[in-house]
Parts: structure tokens; C-alpha cells; sequence
């Protein structure tokens, strides 16, 4: 809206949708390529090590002797299984070809419908850019004769709820990563920037970023050192400490006007009602049905 009235191009009203319409495709598209070309790189190389395996066969890397825990027993394993060109083509061919065809169709199925259904979202995207006001305008109107005076003041605050939810989940996810995305480079851990990209996407999820750092750490545990693995793990827990205890409920709690648990209740339930979309809709409903409550319990003249 701030940006429309600025626009010295009225008549193109459709331009400046477009423009933040691809904006934000370029956001989702962007850290999604890496992903996809680091995959594939991964995929290629993974490839590569299975036909040299069947060939030649691999003794066992180096990273194998820093495992803390059943070191001798993967050691044996690795010895007698890929070490032996005839063994590592045998248990290579028990893989089931089939299977792996009928995996890679159902994830292209998945991908085709998931591609098709955010083309489906920007598409809308663009629209509600395109006529917001009058769009919001009519939301006015339905709440007031919906909900009465209260109506406005509703509609109103379900608006702030989704803008401090995608201010405290994305924005601040998104710091996380970035953060932590410079830790682990600093760390000499491989693919540094695609490990960063998914600890933003699991710091969106509440009590997902654990699982990120851990798995971080085990690498940096197998690939660089024990010293790499434990400096990701305390920078880790202290940024999240600091982004859930501080950050979140300040820019979640201050815009919805109610406790974090509330607002926690409210993005886990609509995460597992609604998915993603659940972690925006549910602080919204939180903070409706709330403000409901309070009008209908207040007390009034006359009322006890």
C-alpha cells in the first residue's frame, strides 16, 4: 500500500503487483535452486563413487576413525562389503533398480504438483496486490456485520497477527540462517550455504533448528573436527536461546496482543491442521477468538 502511493506510474497499476509479485518469486526460487544444484552435484558424485566402488573398491575413509560410538563395527562392515571390488558390485546390484525408478517418479509427481500450486499462489499473489483495497474494504464490511462494532477492530488485528507471525517465523528464521550460514563457513564445513538454507527453513518451525545444528555438527564431527562440531553447537543454541526467548515473543507477542504460549498454541495447531500455511493462520484465529472472549466476559454496567 505505501509503495502504491509513492507509484508515479498510476495508469500501469499492474506494473508495481508484478514487480513485488516477482520479487518474491526470485525469494523462494532462488534458495530452492541452490538446493537443486547442490542436490545434483551430490547425485552426480554419489554416481560416480558407486561405479568406482563396483570397479576398484574403497577402502574406508578417514572420517570413519572419528565416529564416537560403533566405529569397529561400521569399520567391519566397510571391509568386508566396499573394500572388495566383488563385493561392493555385488551388494550394489541387490539394490533394487525398480525401486529407485519408482521413487524418482513419485518425487518429479510431487514436484510437478507442488511447482503447480505455487505458480497457482503467485498468480493470486499478484491479484490481491492488484486489488487489495478494495479486497480489505470488503473484509471490513463482512466483520462488521458479522461481529458487530467489534468487527473492525478483529479484522484489524488478525492482520497484525499475521504481520508479527511472518515477522517472528521468516524474518527472524531467516536471520538464523544467515547467521549460522557464516558459522559454518567459518567452520570449514562442506556446503556451508545449502546447510545455511535449511537451517532458516527449519528455524521458520518451532523446535525444528535443533535438528539442523545436529546434523550440522555430525558432520562437522566426520569431516572437519570434534572442535568444529562443538563451536556449531553452543553458537547454535545460544542464537536460538536468543531468537525464542527474546526476539519471537516481543515481535510475535507485541503484535497479536497475547501471551507466547498462546501464539505458540496457535502456530503448532495450525501447523497441524492447515501445514505451512497453518503457521500464519493460526496466531490469526488465536488472536480473533481471544479478542472474542474478552468482549463477550467483560463486564458490563449493571452485569456482575
Amino acid at each position: 500500500m505505501k509503495a502504491k502511493k509513492h507509484w508515479p506510474y498510476q495508469k500501469l497499476g499492474f506494473i508495481l503487483p508484478l514487480i513485488f509479485s516477482c520479487i518474491i518469486t526470485f525469494l523462494f526460487i532462488f534458495p530452492l535452486t541452490i538446493i537443486a544444484v547442490e542436490a545434483t552435484k551430490d547425485i552426480q558424485t554419489a554416481f560416480a563413487w558407486v561405479m568406482h566402488a563396483s570397479h576398484d573398491g574403497v577402502p574406508p575413509p578417514q572420517w570413519l576413525h572419528n565416529i564416537p560410538f560403533a566405529k569397529d563395527y561400521i569399520l567391519n562392515w566397510w571391509n568386508d562389503n566396499l573394500t572388495d571390488p566383488q563385493s561392493a558390485s555385488d551388494l550394489f546390484a541387490n539394490l533394487h533398480l525398480s525401486r529407485g525408478v519408482y521413487v524418482t517418479q513419485r518425487i518429479g509427481a510431487q514436484l510437478f504438483h507442488r511447482g503447480l500450486l505455487f505458480l497457482f499462489t503467485i498468480i493470486t499473489l499478484f491479484f490481491l496486490f492488484k486489488d487489495g483495497e478494495s479486497v480489505i474494504q470488503q473484509c471490513l464490511r463482512g466483520s462488521r456485520r458479522l461481529f458487530g462494532k467489534q468487527g473492525e477492530n478483529i479484522a484489524t488485528q488478525m492482520i497484525s497477527s499475521v504481520h508479527g507471525t511472518v515477522s517472528g517465523l521468516v524474518l527472524v528464521g531467516l536471520g538464523q540462517g544467515i547467521i549460522l550460514g557464516i558459522v559454518y563457513a567459518l567452520a570449514g564445513i562442506p556446503h556451508a550455504a545449502l546447510f545455511g538454507i535449511v537451517t532458516a527453513i527449519a528455524a521458520m518451525i518451532p523446535f525444528c533448528p535443533l535438528i539442523a545444528i545436529t546434523a550440522v555438527a555430525f558432520t562437522a564431527l566426520l569431516k572437519v573436527s570434534s572442535i568444529a562440531a562443538i563451536t556449531v553447537v553452543v553458537i547454535g543454541c545460544i542464537v536460538i536461546f536468543i531468537a525464542d526467548h527474546f526476539i519471537r515473543p516481543a515481535l510475535i507477542g507485541g503484535s497479536t496482543k497475547l501471551p507466547f504460549i498462546w501464539v505458540l498454541i496457535g502456530i503448532l495447531g495450525g501447523l497441524e491442521t492447515w501445514g505451512m500455511l497453518g503457521l500464519f493462520i493460526g496466531p490469526a484465529l488465536m488472536a480473533a477468538l481471544m479478542m472474542l472472549w474478552c468482549s463477550w466476559t467483560a463486564k458490563k454496567k449493571g452485569l456482575s
